[in-house]
C-alpha cells in the first residue's frame, strides 16, 4: 500500500553529534524562520553561480508549504553551516540544496545532514531517493559515490512552468 504522503508528515527527531577530537557540537534539526538570513548567506555561499528561478527567499516559501519537516539545517556554535531539503511525491524521494560552509566541510556535516534526510524519507516510505549534481562538479559527485551513491543512465530535463 502507497503511504499517502500528501498528508502524512514526520517528526524527525532532532539529531545533536559530539565530535570527540574536536569537540565540535553538531546538531541537525527542522529549519525555523529565524535561520532565513543566515540559510540565504550559506546557499549564496555555496551556489553562487544559480538562475534567477532559483532565487533562495522564494525557494524557502515554497518549500515550507511542502514537507518542511524535510528542510534540515546543521547547526554548530548557534550558526548556521549545512542545508538539505528533500521531498518525496509517493514514488521517488528527491534530495535538494546539501550544502555546507566552506569553513565547516570534510568534518561529516554534509554526510549526516543526508541520513537524516534518508531517514525522514524512509519514514513517510520513500523506496529511493533522487539527486541532480551538475556534470562539471567532480568533488561533490566523488562525496556522493563516498556515501553509497551511484551515477543512473539518465538524462535530467527540466521545464520552467512561469
Amino acid at each position: 500500500m502507497m503511504p499517502d504522503v500528501g498528508r502524512r508528515h514526520v517528526q524527525l527527531s532532532r539529531c545533536t553529534n559530539v565530535d570527540e577530537d574536536t569537540g565540535m557540537t553538531l546538531q541537525i534539526r527542522a529549519f525555523r524562520d529565524g535561520d532565513r538570513a543566515e540559510v540565504v548567506e550559506l546557499w549564496a555561499e555555496a551556489f553562487p553561480d544559480e538562475p534567477g528561478h532559483n532565487a533562495s527567499s522564494d525557494m524557502i516559501d515554497r518549500k515550507l508549504r511542502v514537507q518542511p519537516e524535510l528542510f534540515l539545517v546543521a547547526i554548530v556554535d548557534g550558526r548556521v553551516v549545512g542545508t538539505a531539503m528533500a521531498g518525496f511525491d509517493g514514488v521517488r524521494g528527491w534530495l535538494h540544496r546539501l550544502a555546507v560552509r566552506v569553513s565547516a566541510r570534510r568534518r561529516g556535516i554534509g554526510a549526516q545532514l543526508v541520513r537524516s534526510v534518508e531517514d525522514g524519507l524512509a519514514a513517510l516510505g520513500c523506496p529511493k531517493v533522487n539527486l541532480q549534481v551538475r556534470a562539471e562538479n567532480t568533488s561533490v559527485v566523488a562525496f556522493y559515490r563516498a556515501i553509497g551513491y551511484a551515477i543512473e543512465g539518465r538524462v535530467s530535463m527540466g521545464k520552467h512552468l512561469g
